[in-house]
C-alpha cells in the first residue's frame, strides 16, 4: 500500500475518487464542510474519522501540486525537494 499521494494541480472529479480511496484505506476522508477553490485547481481539507480520530489531530489542507504521506498515523506534507527525489 502506497503511504504518499500526489494531489495534482487541476485536479478533476476522477482525482477526488482517488484520493478518497486512499483516504479510506487510512481511516481519513476529505472535510466536507471545507472547499477552496483556486487557479491551480482545488485545495482539499482531509481529516481522520471514526475510531482513528485523535483529538489531537486537526486534519490538513492539502493544495494543489502537493504530495501527501501517511505514516499510520497522522498524514503530512512531502517538502517540495523530497518528493521531487523520490523514486517514481
Amino acid at each position: 500500500m502506497a503511504n504518499t499521494y500526489d494531489w495534482p494541480r487541476g485536479a478533476e472529479s476522477a482525482d477526488s475518487e482517488a484520493l478518497e480511496r486512499w483516504l479510506d484505506a487510512r481511516g481519513w476522508e476529505v472535510d466536507p464542510t471545507v472547499f477552496m477553490a483556486g487557479v491551480l485547481g482545488p485545495a482539499v481539507q482531509v481529516r481522520p474519522v471514526g475510531e482513528t480520530a485523535f483529538e489531537d489531530e486537526a486534519g490538513l489542507l492539502i493544495l494543489p501540486g502537493e504530495t501527501v504521506e501517511f505514516d499510520g498515523r497522522r498524514m503530512r506534507i512531502v517538502p517540495p525537494l523530497a518528493a521531487a527525489a523520490a523514486p517514481a
